[in-house]
């Protein structure tokens, strides 16, 4: 990829990523409001309010994480470190980019970092 491609491959990224971030935020906003409009839920009012709320409070750690990760990759670009992989400093795959704009680890890495996670988690026994 040439130079300009190059830049204006990082330019439409950062766009999306601003977008996405934007989005983000705003569903973060919403959700905020939502749990602290609903604060004196009584256990006797039944367990969907219970399961409601706690449903919210997991997606608001998903959307803190993903915010997080644009956040990320947005400073990424401004230090000029965009596509290039945190684990072997090799350049991240353009599609993977394409996709997840806010990867920080090639394929090959990112593999191989799920691939450890899994070998030390906990084998959950099933009892039938």
């Amino acid at each position: 990829m040439t130079t300009t491609a190059n830049a204006q491959f990082i330019a439409m990224e950062r766009k999306k990523l601003l977008e996405e971030q934007k989005e983000v935020s705003e569903e973060l906003t919403h959700l905020r409001e939502f749990m602290q409009a609903e604060v004196d839920v009584e256990p006797d009012e039944g367990d969907t309010e219970i399961f409601e709320r706690e449903k919210n409070a997991a997606l608001i750690a998903v959307l803190e994480r993903r915010l997080q990760d644009i956040e990320t990759a947005l400073k990424s670009i401004e230090k000029g470190e965009y596509g290039t992989c945190s684990r072997c400093g090799n350049p991240i795959e353009i599609e993977r980019l394409e996709v997840k704009p806010d990867a920080t680890m090639c394929l090959n890495c990112q593999r191989e970092v799920e691939r450890m996670s899994r070998r030390h988690r906990p084998q959950r026994q099933i009892d039938w």
